[in-house]
């Protein structure tokens, strides 16, 4: 595993190259100890969890950093935070030791009924003191820095008063927290609402960024689902590499979460990361203009 590499405006790490921690895998980790960076979990899947899924990550956490990236917050709702999850949320990182706990920028339901789907906020001035305010109780009950992921849209809000890369850039200032970029993501929503994935990437403030994701989805020719399901392509690559461009370096983390295949596959698939990292800085050193 290689070491950590320089913070940012948190003191976070750059941890590397990281893969997402499916069920799956549990056997060929467990058996290989491969050589990955980082591995990030669900944060759902381990909460308030025993047996053989908590075993396996007591194991995995003894010998790799960990990440947790939930998916239930429900940053943007109007009900209220539900403290008995957040509770939850800090005693799993104050456990495995996670170097930071991420979300996204959404709701996931009303009235105590979760959808279980990352659903779109509207990017309006009301919303966005909503969204800050309760990102600043979470960073105060969970007590670490909340990271924040764009998420994949297929629908936009006629109320919005701003861009989506306005809208976050503005949260993580006023909330002082971070974000989690993803370039597949960023990619997806600008095919499905029109917008420009390269100003997108430009716009966001780069030194809250503390980690990537990349991650393949499934495109339908007039729209595209963000399915994690296939590998990484070339114009989300190209995202990527701007994105260090223009602002540096940050722990990248690959997302595969159906049609999974075996460990090694995935694998295969973060390391090419490094090598369009690799090949970012050179252009960087260069002096080439940061397009793809």
């Amino acid at each position: 595993m290689t070491a950590p590499r320089p913070a940012n405006r948190f003191s976070l790490p750059d941890l590397g190259l990281g893969i997402g921690l499916r069920t799956v895998h549990f056997g060929h980790i467990l058996a290989n100890w491969p050589e990955v960076d980082w591995f990030e979990i669900i944060s759902e899947n381990f909460m308030g969890v025993g047996g053989r899924p908590a075993y396996v990550l007591e194991k995995i956490a003894e010998r790799y950093p960990i990440v947790m990236h939930g998916v239930s917050l429900s940053i943007g709702s109007s009900d209220p935070l539900r403290r008995d999850y957040l509770k939850k949320l800090k005693s799993l990182a104050d456990r495995t030791g996670a170097r930071w706990v991420s979300d996204h920028f959404c709701w996931t339901g009303i009235a105590h009924r979760n959808t279980h789907d990352l659903l779109p906020i509207p990017y309006t001035e009301e919303s966005l003191r909503h969204v800050v305010k309760r990102v600043k109780q979470v960073q105060e009950t969970i007590e670490r820095p909340l990271v924040l992921e764009n998420p994949s849209s297929y629908v936009e809000f006629a109320g919005s008063t701003m861009t989506e890369w306005e809208f976050v850039s503005r949260v993580a200032q006023e909330a002082d927290c971070g974000l989690l970029l993803d370039v597949n993501n960023v990619y997806v929503s600008s095919f499905n609402h029109g917008f420009d994935a390269e100003e997108y990437v430009r716009s966001v403030p780069h030194e809250r960024v503390v980690q990537y994701h990349l991650a393949g989805h499934t495109n339908f020719g007039t729209h595209i689902l963000d399915t994690h399901s296939d590998h990484v392509v070339d114009p989300v690559w190209a995202l990527y590499r701007l994105a260090h461009r223009a602002g540096g370096r940050a722990s990248t983390l690959l997302e595969w979460d159906e049609k999974i295949p075996a460990f090694d596959v995935v694998h295969a698939e973060v390391k090419k990361a490094g090598r369009h990292l690799r090949r970012a800085l050179s252009a960087a050193e260069k002096g080439v203009a940061a397009t793809a």
